[in-house]
């Protein structure tokens, strides 16, 4: 339940303020939801807390008991996906799926099964026992099997030793249709799988059979093998972060990530369209064979260039698209990591602020921003300052990047059920003094991470956030109560990359003095500084631009910060109060760029608002 559901129950009489100081010890207790802390201590029932959510919200409720779903329909949304977000898939209308949930609020539940479905998601309220118990129906009870296998488990309180090992010892062997219904020893779930594989074969009905031995032989054939390391040594020489191999109907193009833009560098003949995929596959150590999934691997080469030996590892992604499969390389060049956090755009006030953070000996530090802002790097950053032979530092990262020598990492494989959550509960048996988690992505994650910022450990982790204030709102809404993000967090930081001014052909360029002051400086500011531009050369390959910078958005979270978030405030009042004590927006840290001369007007506008 959203954090909200104790002060609606409060609002509506249906509970004393004790109840709920109850209910909140028993949720910190046990963990879970709210809403079943109140059921489960009987201040309330579950129909109750489900009719005033429908009446709060103007959701329609339904009693699952009295519904029966079409099978067609369950298979839309995955049993982990199901699990996850506790929602059920109820009925279809063209473009519409309407799906029960507990939590009507849940926006990232119902963005991720928008996404995952491409259906428009219309929420109706049910009660969370009756959800769970049709989950288990539908779905297939995960429990009760795991239970068949290990009844030593079953009533959590059996003392380990003579009775439980011989209940155990005797206990039925699972059957096919068991391990069918858990999706076998491997954990494959067959429903989701053989759903996948229906829709790949309805989109490529037309698909000719594939030759392995033709598909290897012509990988091999020489003028694929030196096509492909050319891609890969052009890559390097641009200084580009990413390669993308993408066909199309009538086209089949290369394109390099540069600075973070995307450029057309190769246009390619069709017919090469399968040796070269098939080759970067191989090389990456995937299966060739597989045209119709996803499928992530890497690849470790040693290069030499410019009369220099150099070791190169590129994670490789295939996706399969309408007309074949579309490959991404990401360029992990250990050279290019900063680990200095001087180097990497801080203003002194906010480095400050960082490095004070990152030296508590507990609390939570978060870094948000989009994917590829350089999140990763200011983490490593952190750490490798942390990193002293008295320190036990301990990562969980998908994936893992880079290798940083005396710190351990551990990568993350969801296909086996090695997730942040179950990671983060290990690490906590490994006796850390820091602990990086490379995302908090749901509400268990959030929650083990909290506990462990408030028991002693340093906790530094990434948010998807648009700035520094909002991040408060999302772990809110992920289910984290206000008063422990108040005490768990120490720092939020938002941060963006953009790219800096060519320095080769860099250039005073006319600006308008209304311009400035449109995008965020002071009139008296306007006549103290320059702006610059690069006009284009060799060097940055005509753009004007070499090299990025970061923007930071640096807020510490203060006593009248953390009264705010305890009382419930929005991320609008938040940012208000971190302004008045100091903190630089992004927009701001923007303009110190533009007034050091470092970056551009346009570069600043297109990563910030003000």
């Amino acid at each position: 339940m959203p954090v909200r559901l104790g002060e609606l129950l409060l609002k509506e009489n249906m509970v004393t303020p004790q109840q709920l100081q109850d209910a909140l010890n028993h949720q910190k207790m046990n963990g879970g939801k709210l809403g079943k802390a109140f059921v489960s201590l009987g201040f309330v029932k579950d129909e109750e807390i489900t009719s005033l959510l429908s009446r709060q919200y103007g959701v329609p409720s339904i009693n699952l008991d009295h519904f029966e779903v079409d099978p067609a329909i369950i298979k839309i949304i995955p049993a982990e996906t199901a699990r996850k977000y506790q929602v059920l898939p109820l009925s279809r209308s063209g473009a519409t799926l309407t799906i029960a949930m507990a939590d009507p609020t849940n926006v990232f539940a119902m963005d991720d099964i928008k996404f995952m479905t491409g259906y428009n998601v219309e929420p109706v309220v049910a009660s969370e026992t009756t959800l769970e118990e049709a989950i288990d129906h539908y779905y297939g009870s995960m429990r009760s099997l795991e239970l068949r296998r290990d009844p030593a488990m079953a009533g959590g309180l059996t003392p380990v030793g003579g009775d439980a090992l011989k209940d155990a010892m005797d206990a039925p062997a699972l059957t096919m249709d068991d391990m069918a219904g858990i999706g076998g020893l491997s954990e494959i779930d067959l429903d989701s799988m053989s759903e996948a594989d229906a829709d790949v074969e309805e989109v490529r009905q037309d698909e000719d059979e594939i030759d392995l031995g033709m598909l290897s032989k012509s990988a091999d054939a020489a003028p694929v093998v030196k096509l492909t390391n050319v891609l890969l040594v052009d890559s390097l020489k641009r200084g580009a972060s990413d390669i993308h191999i993408e066909p199309y109907e009538k086209e089949f193009r290369v394109r390099f990530r540069i600075d973070g833009v995307l450029y057309n560098v190769m246009a390619l003949p069709m017919k090469l369209k399968d040796p070269l995929i098939s080759r970067i596959k191989i090389m990456a150590k995937l299966d060739i064979a597989e045209k119709r999934l996803p499928q992530d691997g890497r690849i470790k080469i040693k290069m030499k260039v410019e009369n220099r030996s150099r070791d190169l590892d590129f994670r490789v992604s295939s996706l399969p698209t309408l007309w074949g499969e579309k490959i991404v390389m990401r360029l992990l060049d250990k050279s290019k990591l900063m680990l200095d956090m001087t180097k990497l755009g801080f203003e002194p006030h906010s480095l400050e602020r960082f490095k004070s953070a990152i030296g508590k000996p507990y609390g939570i530090v978060l870094v948000t921003g989009p994917t590829g802002s350089g999140k990763t790097n200011t983490l490593y950053s952190a750490i490798a300052s942390l990193n002293k032979p008295d320190t036990n530092i301990m990562t969980a990262e998908d994936p893992v990047e880079f290798n940083l020598p005396g710190i351990n990492q551990c990568q993350i494989r969801e296909n086996i059920g090695l997730n942040f959550a179950s990671v983060l509960r290990s690490f906590l048996r490994q006796d850390p003094n820091i602990i990086l988690v490379g995302e908090i992505r749901d509400y268990e994650t959030a929650e083990i991470a909290v506990k462990a910022a408030l028991t002693g450990h340093l906790v530094l982790s990434t948010l998807h956030t648009n700035d520094a204030p909002s991040t408060v709102s999302r772990m809110v809404n992920m289910g984290i109560e206000p008063f422990l993000v108040g005490t768990a967090v120490n720092l939020i930081q938002a941060q963006r990359l953009i790219r800096r001014v060519c320095k080769g052909c860099k250039t005073e360029d006319d600006v308008p003095a209304k311009t400035l002051i449109d995008i965020g400086f002071e009139p008296d500011q306007v006549e103290t500084f320059k702006v610059y531009k690069g006009k284009g050369c060799g060097a940055c390959n005509g753009t004007g631009y070499k090299g990025r910078i970061g923007l930071y958005e640096v807020m510490e979270i203060t006593e009248g910060i953390r009264d705010l978030i305890m009382v419930g405030a929005t991320a609008i009042e938040i940012k208000r109060k971190a302004l008045e004590e100091g903190m630089l927006t992004l927009r701001q840290s923007g303009l110190e760029k533009i007034k050091a001369g470092t970056t551009t007007i346009e570069e600043v506008l297109r990563e910030t608002v003000l």
